[in-house]
Formats: C-alpha cells, structure tokens, sequence
C-alpha cells in the first residue's frame, strides 16, 4: 500500500504530546501562542491534555482510530493502487490546510514551540538529548523486533498473500479490506509514536512537517532502503536524514531536485533499495563460491556377491 500521507499520523501523535508540553508548561494558564492569538479561555478540546496518561494514550490511539474510520470506509470499496496514493496524499494536505487556519488551536502556521520543561529536564539541554537518543532508539528497536515478529505470524504470511494476489486471498475465504485495515492502523500508531518522540528531540511541531512533502520524503527513504525488508526502512531513513542534513546545508535550493533524482534512479536502477542490493551481492558471492569447488562425486556402489 503506498501511503502517501503518512504525515498525518506522525503529526497527530506530535501534536498530541506538544499538548501536555504546553499545558504543563503554562501552569494552568492559557499556552503563549493562545494569548497572543486573543484567545480567552482555554478550548474543550485542550483540556484532556493536561493529564500526561490522556496525553500519552492519544499519542498512539488517535492515529490508530483515524487509520481505522479511514481504512474501513476505503478499504471496503477496493480502492487500492494509485487511487489510494492519490487519497491519502490529498487527506495529508487537508490536513495542513486544517492546522494552519485554526490558529488559535494549534498555532498556526508557526505550530508549537518553545518547550521549556520534559517531565522535570531541561529540552535543550545535553543530558536531556542524550536521553531522549536512546529512548528514541530503544523504541526504534522495539517496533523493529514486534514487526518482525508479527510479520513472521501467521498474520504476517496472510499479509505477504494480500500483497501479492489479493483477489486470490478474498476467494480462499479472507477479507483482505480487514487485513489491510488493521495493518494501516499499526502503522499509523508507530507513525504517532515517532511524531511525539520527535517534538522534545527537535523542539517543534508544525504544519510543514506532517504534510506531503515530509510524507514524500518518507516513500523516498524507505524505497532507498528497501521496501521488502525492515531493516531497509531504517537504513533508508538514516541515510535519507543525513543526506538531508549534509546537502541542503550546501545546496538547500537544489536539496529538492537530488532527492526527486534519487528517487527516480533507485526505482529504475535498484527497485529493492539498498537491502535488495545487499541481497544480490550475498546470492552472488555465494554462487561464486559454490561454483569454485570441485564437483561431489557419489560414492561408488558396492558390488552384492551372487
């Protein structure tokens, strides 16, 4: 399924912990960008948000609530390929559209910043980074390991078939509208995770980082990694983000331009990313090496007296 608004659920997950981080902050005041909008009260919809386990369950189940509604009411009607693409890039930009006029409830276009507190540290101080750094890739590893997993189980293989002959899959007796749902849902709770992981990390969430391009960006990391293996998704987006740090330092105008060129030449030339390269170098270094040594010869039969 190529999902092309990815963004969205990465956003609502940011946004739901720069909630609680500007509530807290506030001390029961309105947050700072409410006063200077003239907002006087503080919104319904902020007011769960002060409590850090409403904060933190929102970070995940309101994702994973969008990607359900979302895959029932798409899923249901075959809408699969292109269409689904096109769909989901088109609820990513809505949803900036949303974030950006509704100025008194999410800050506009600017989103939230300046986080002075992260449960009792210092954001911007060392210590906290350093933290948040092995937080961020422990969670990393232990979405990696339960992927695994599950794509190894029973429901994994049900997955793989859906992928590959769908109809296939609905004759045998399954409905691939339900296994579709439920893997969109996961994906959208990891996707929440990673936004409310990113806010104390970078100090920010805004409209132009949840919407197409970033969700682009996203399609363009996993495709350089290698969208058949895990482990090329993470290779991909290291290799993306840095690359991203490196050139657009250099060459921010033409930042755009080499990504959309990378894009293009791993799609014609590697089509199984990075991970997929990986693969044919080992198969074809193991076939060098079976076919250097010297033939096995059967042992001769032994010859029965009459």
């Amino acid at each position: 399924m190529l999902t092309l608004g990815q963004g969205v659920f990465f956003g609502l997950g940011g946004y739901a912990m720069a909630m609680y981080l500007k509530l807290h902050d506030a001390g029961g005041d309105l947050p700072d960008f409410m006063v200077w909008s003239g907002v006087e009260t503080l919104p319904a919809l902020w007011r769960p948000f002060s409590n850090v386990g409403v904060a933190m369950a929102a970070v995940i189940v309101v994702p994973v609530a969008v990607a359900v509604v979302l895959g029932a009411l798409v899923f249901r009607q075959r809408v699969r390929g292109a269409y689904f693409a096109i769909l989901t890039q088109a609820l990513a930009a809505a949803f900036v559209i949303l974030l950006v006029g509704q100025q008194g409830l999410t800050g506009g276009t600017n989103g939230m910043t300046n986080f002075y507190d992260f449960f009792g540290q210092d954001p911007e101080a060392e210590s906290t980074q350093r933290t948040m750094y092995f937080v961020t890739a422990g969670v990393l590893g232990v979405l990696y390991l339960g992927t695994r997993q599950l794509v190894r189980s029973r429901f994994g293989r049900l997955l793989v078939a859906v992928r590959d002959g769908e109809d296939r899959v609905r004759f045998l007796g399954y409905n691939p509208a339900t296994v579709k749902t439920i893997t969109f849902a996961i994906s959208a709770g990891m996707a929440g995770l990673a936004g409310a992981l990113f806010v104390p990390v970078v100090g920010i969430i805004s409209p132009s980082l949840l919407g197409v391009v970033p969700s682009l960006e996203l399609v363009v990391a996993v495709a350089v990694g290698g969208r058949y293996a895990l482990a090329g998704a993470i290779l991909g987006a290291v290799v993306m983000n840095y690359a991203k740090t490196s050139f657009s330092e250099q060459w921010a105008g033409g930042w755009l331009y080499l990504q959309g060129a990378l894009f293009i030449l791993v799609m014609t030339l590697a089509p199984r990313g990075a991970a997929g390269l990986y693969e044919q170098l080992r198969d074809a270094v193991a076939r060098r090496r079976a076919g250097s040594r010297p033939p096995v010869q059967a042992p001769a039969k032994e010859e029965v007296p009459a």
